[in-house]
C-alpha cells in the first residue's frame, strides 16, 4: 500500500512537473510581446518628434512619411533619452534599432524612382517625391530612405476638431443671413485679429532689422510663429533661439541700411495725400456697408420690382397689343408735349402778324 501510495505520490509529482514544464514557456512569450510593444512605442515617439527631418512621398500609389538613414542615426545619437523606452535593449546602436524596426515591419526601406539627374539640375533631389521598395531590407546610411508602415495615432482633440470643420464651413456660408449685430461682431473680430497679426509681423521684422544692422545679431522674437509644423506651445514661444550663425560683415550691414533708408524715403515721397486716403476710405466703407446691409428680403424685393406686371386672365395676344398701344399712347403724348410749345409760338406769331396787317 505504501508503494502504491508512493507510486501515486510519484505520479502526482510527475503531473506537477509536467504542469511546471508547460508553464515555463509563458514568460518568454510575454517577454516577446513586451519587446514588440516597446519597439512600437519607440517608433511612435520617434515619428512624433519634431527634430527628425521627414517628408511625404508617393510609394506604390500611397502617400507615406519617410526619412533618410543618416538623419535617423544623428537623431538617435542626439536624443539618447528616447532609448530608455527600449528598457533592456537601450544599449543597442542606431543601426541595430533600425534593423529591428525593419524586421518588425514598422519600417520599410525605399529607393528613389528617378535615379538620374534631371536636365538643368546638378545633383539628385535630397527628398524625392516618388519612391519604390528596395530589394534588400537592411539599414544603411548611404542614400537610403525609410518609410513608416503603421498608421499614426491622432489625439482625441484632433478627432473632435475634424468634426467641427463642416460646421465652421456652413457658418461661413450663412454669413449673409446673419443679423446686423452679429455681422458687426464677426467683422470687427476678424479685422482685429488680422490687424494684430500684421502688426506683430511688422514689429518683429523691424526689431530683427534694427538689431541686425546695429549689433550684427539675429534676434527673432516669436521664432516659431511662421513655422509650418509646430505645437501650440512652440507657436507662442516669445524668447528667440540662440544665434549660432556667423556674425555678418559690416559691408553687408551698411548696404542693407542704405537700401532701407532709400525704400523708406521713396515710400514717404509717393505716399497718398489726404484726398486720396479719404476716397479710398469712402470706397472701402461703401463696400463694407453693402456687405453688412445685404439681406435675402432686399434681394427678393429687388428681383420682384424688376419683373413686369402681367395680367394672367388676359391672353398673350391681348397683353402684347395692350403693351404696344400703351407704348404708342405714351409716345404720342410725349410727342404732343414736346411739340406744344412750338405750335403756341407759331400761333402767337400769326396773331401778331394779323394785328399788324389790320393796323395797316
Amino acid at each position: 500500500m505504501k508503494k502504491a501510495g508512493g507510486g501515486g505520490g510519484g505520479g502526482g509529482g510527475g503531473a506537477d512537473k509536467k504542469k511546471v514544464r508547460r508553464s515555463q514557456p509563458l514568460p518568454s512569450n510575454t517577454k516577446q510581446a513586451a519587446q514588440k510593444d516597446v519597439f512600437q512605442l519607440f517608433a511612435e515617439k520617434v515619428r512624433d518628434h519634431k527634430d527628425l527631418v521627414s517628408r511625404w512621398a508617393v510609394l506604390q500609389e500611397t502617400r507615406v512619411e519617410y526619412f533618410r538613414g543618416k538623419d535617423f542615426v544623428s537623431f538617435v545619437r542626439n536624443h539618447l533619452e528616447l532609448k530608455d523606452v527600449l528598457e533592456s535593449d537601450r544599449s543597442l546602436e542606431a543601426e541595430d534599432i533600425a534593423n529591428t524596426l525593419l524586421k518588425k515591419s514598422l519600417l520599410v526601406r525605399c529607393d528613389r524612382v528617378v535615379k538620374t539627374v534631371r536636365p538643368g539640375k546638378k545633383k539628385l533631389s535630397t527628398f524625392p517625391a516618388h519612391l519604390e521598395i528596395y530589394h534588400d531590407q537592411v539599414f544603411s546610411e548611404n542614400d537610403a530612405f525609410f518609410a513608416w508602415t503603421f498608421v499614426k495615432r491622432r489625439p482625441l482633440w484632433q478627432t473632435l476638431l475634424s468634426f467641427c470643420w463642416p460646421v465652421l464651413t456652413l457658418a461661413i456660408c450663412l454669413f449673409p443671413v446673419y443679423p446686423h449685430q452679429v455681422k458687426l461682431l464677426v467683422l470687427y473680430s476678424c479685422a482685429g485679429v488680422l490687424l494684430l497679426i500684421l502688426c506683430l509681423l511688422l514689429l518683429r521684422g523691424l526689431v530683427f532689422g534694427a538689431l541686425w544692422i546695429l549689433l550684427g545679431k539675429r534676434v527673432w522674437f516669436f521664432p516659431n510663429i511662421l513655422a509650418e509644423e509646430a505645437t501650440l506651445k512652440e507657436l507662442f514661444q516669445f524668447w528667440p533661439h540662440k544665434d549660432e550663425g556667423e556674425r555678418p560683415k559690416w559691408t553687408a550691414r551698411l548696404f542693407y541700411a542704405i537700401v532701407g533708408v532709400i525704400v523708406i524715403s521713396v515710400l514717404r515721397h509717393h505716399a497718398p495725400d489726404e484726398a486720396a486716403r479719404a476716397r479710398y476710405q469712402k470706397r472701402v466703407s461703401n463696400i463694407i456697408d453693402d456687405v453688412l446691409e445685404w439681406s435675402p428680403s432686399l434681394a427678393l424685393s429687388g428681383m420682384i420690382e424688376k419683373q413686369p406686371v402681367v395680367n394672367i386672365t388676359e391672353p398673350n395676344d391681348n397683353v402684347t397689343d395692350s403693351m404696344s398701344s400703351d407704348e404708342k399712347v405714351f409716345s404720342s403724348g410725349d410727342l404732343d408735349d414736346e411739340t406744344m410749345p412750338n405750335e403756341e409760338v407759331d400761333e402767337v406769331a400769326e396773331n401778331t402778324d394779323g394785328g399788324h396787317r389790320q393796323k395797316i
